[in-house]
């Protein structure tokens, strides 16, 4: 949908669910670092539906302009992304709204579910194109915020694929909520200052994908702010413009120990900021 990212593929779809048991005279809501929230919107946008979209005051101003040409309503909320969903959360609640969350909590499972149903896609499409030249990678590099991409690709590896990968796990350092809560053995809420990685910089993870990701995954580490940007700058000479985020996977491969026969993946999940 020349959205730019992989979001593209979670939230728009399970804003396709809900016209499907609802209709299209629906209000959705979301909150968002921005992608997520262009895909709710592009979602609402095609099938003629209302939406509104909570941003953070870090979220930068080019997202917010893009996601107001979809048409629909921006709200500014809160210093980071966790407030902005506290509030997307109440004012669904109390206006009858269908919260499009790509995280998830006891109690708010179900769509999220959808959201990360939708992310499968790009897995799928990895497993069609191995299995045409024989060769599965060996290492799959996951970068994550609250969970969802890293969750629905690792559970369809696992249920799918011939190959079975070492699965990698990337966050970013200042904001290790999968890692901590893994280790923790319960959702863990961390504290740390703001990531230039700001699709991915989330303090507290999802627990479906939560769930997944401590019984799938094989390992989980942390990049630093320059380690990403450097990760950033190689793949734009490469002619593969990317972001902090988007390169935050190959940050990580770039330091792994691997041996000579490996065949790592990593993906580029989003373009540059326009």
């Amino acid at each position: 949908m020349g959205l730019g990212s992989f979001k593209a593929l979670g939230g728009a779809y399970a804003v396709a669910r809900a016209v499907e048991r609802g209709g299209r005279a629906q209000t959705f809501c979301c909150a968002s670092a921005g992608n997520h929230g262009l895909s709710v919107a592009a979602g609402a946008r095609a099938f003629g539906s209302q939406a509104v979209i909570f941003l953070s005051r870090t979220v930068p101003a080019a997202f917010e302009a893009r996601i107001r040409d979809l048409g629909v309503r921006v709200v500014r909320f809160g210093e980071n992304y966790e407030e902005s969903m506290k509030e997307a959360t109440a004012r669904s609640k109390k206006e009858g709204w269908i919260l499009i969350s790509d995280s998830s909590w006891p109690g708010y499972l179900d769509i999220p579910a959808e959201v990360m149903e939708g992310y499968t896609v790009i897995a799928w499409e990895c497993a069609r194109s191995f299995r045409t030249e024989k060769d599965w990678p060996t290492h799959v590099f996951l970068q994550a915020g609250v969970g969802g991409l890293a969750a629905a690709i690792t559970h369809h590896i696992r249920s799918a694929w011939e190959g079975r990968p070492r699965i990698v796990v990337v966050e970013p350092d200042r904001a290790p909520c999968l890692g901590a809560s893994v280790r923790a053995g319960r959702p863990v809420l961390v504290e740390g200052a703001a990531s230039n990685m700001g699709r991915l910089d989330c303090k507290e993870p999802s627990v479906l994908a939560l769930e997944v990701l401590s019984e799938m995954a094989d390992e989980f580490l942390t990049v630093t702010d320059q380690s990403a940007s450097e990760a950033e700058a190689f793949m734009a000479k490469l002619g593969l413009p990317t972001t902090p985020s988007g390169a935050a996977g190959l940050a990580a491969a770039f330091h792994y120990p691997f041996e000579a026969t490996a065949r790592p993946m990593f993906l580029l999940t989003e373009g540059p900021l326009l």
